[in-house]
């Protein structure tokens, strides 16, 4: 089990603090602590804005569910072998339980791709959007009740705000679509927010009992391209031969997104309270509205800026100012 956001920083200080030394940290110390405390949060946000181009060049590659998880998983697999190899020889090998559950977290990484292509075609990509991110709720939830970690009070108040403006950005308000298979969408939405959240919680226990990233990731991506072959497979819905210009596309998917966003993603997830990671995924369909108006040309309304605006704005006040001493604990 990984060790709480802010006990990490604190170990250096463990043995003065048990040996009964009184001495109060001087204002540089507090601003070296403060601005470790502050660098996975700036890693987790960087990562969701590289994972915004995601539905991006979803939308461009134009395949199906589960030709586009199995894809821009297998795509990403050579890059992430090659940055293992490379971490393997500097910090040694990684131990056999923890490369299993990657693996199997993989899995579900793998369920929540195909679910979530599925919901957009069934409900439409607002409402999909909408119940993709109720990983945020489940995480929390799943968190609270295997981990004991419970949120704390600023992001039990900030969340409603979150998830409102994540209704906003969909574009759900002000919109009469549905999509052609309303029921059916909303379950594979909520199917995948909870594969999604099962994937996370995973991934930050095991990327906490070891300094590997890169190793992680790629095990971690091989399980999520041999599940998604998989459903594919049993789906008769994957297709390997992929045609220009979506092949570029989907290998932009799968080194952008698959590759770079969650090399960042996942070194910063044990570090933060599994609700606040979750939380700041968040910022990735803020990031997507950009994107689509800047590459796609789809411009937003004025509701949809302003629920950008409330997902921004929620992030922040969560994560402002956090240091060691005001983190919560599990």
């Amino acid at each position: 089990m990984s060790v709480p956001y802010g006990e990490t920083v604190m170990t250096g200080n463990a043995e003065a603090v048990r040996s009964g030394a009184t001495r109060q940290p001087s204002g540089h110390d507090h601003g070296r602590e403060t601005g470790r405390s502050a660098r996975p949060v700036l890693t987790a946000t960087l990562g969701a804005a590289t994972i915004s181009w995601s539905a991006i060049l979803v939308t461009l590659a134009h395949q199906g569910a589960a030709t586009t998880a199995f894809l821009r998983c297998a795509l990403a697999v050579p890059a992430l072998l090659v940055l293992a190899i490379i971490e393997q020889r500097r910090l040694g090998p990684r131990p056999l339980a923890g490369r299993l559950y990657a693996i199997v977290a993989g899995v579900f990484l793998a369920i929540d791709l195909v679910l979530w292509n599925h919901a957009i075609a069934d409900v439409g990509a607002g409402v999909a959007t909408v119940l993709g991110n109720l990983q945020v709720l489940f995480v929390a939830l799943l968190a609270w009740l295997l981990l004991k970690e419970r949120p704390g009070s600023r992001y039990l108040v900030v969340l409603p705000v979150v998830v409102t403006g994540v209704v906003l950005v969909s574009g759900v308000v002000g919109s009469g679509a549905a999509g052609e298979h309303p029921a059916a969408g909303i379950g594979y939405g909520i199917g995948t927010s909870a594969a999604y959240a099962v994937f996370l919680l995973i991934i930050r226990q095991t990327a906490g009992q070891t300094p590997h990233v890169a190793g992680q990731l790629a095990d971690a991506t091989v399980g999520a391209a041999a599940g998604s072959l998989v459903i594919g497979m049993l789906t008769g819905g994957v297709r390997v031969a992929v045609g220009w210009p979506a092949f570029g596309w989907l290998v932009m998917l799968a080194l952008l997104s698959g590759t770079l966003g969650w090399l960042l993603i996942t070194s910063s997830l044990p570090k933060l309270p599994a609700a606040v990671s979750s939380l700041l995924l968040l910022l990735q369909p803020a990031g997507s509205l950009v994107l689509a108006d800047v590459v796609l040309g789809q411009h937003p309304t004025l509701i949809q800026v302003t629920g950008a605006v409330l997902v921004c704005v929620g992030v922040l006040a969560v994560t402002w100012n956090r240091s060691p001493r005001s983190a919560p604990t599990a």
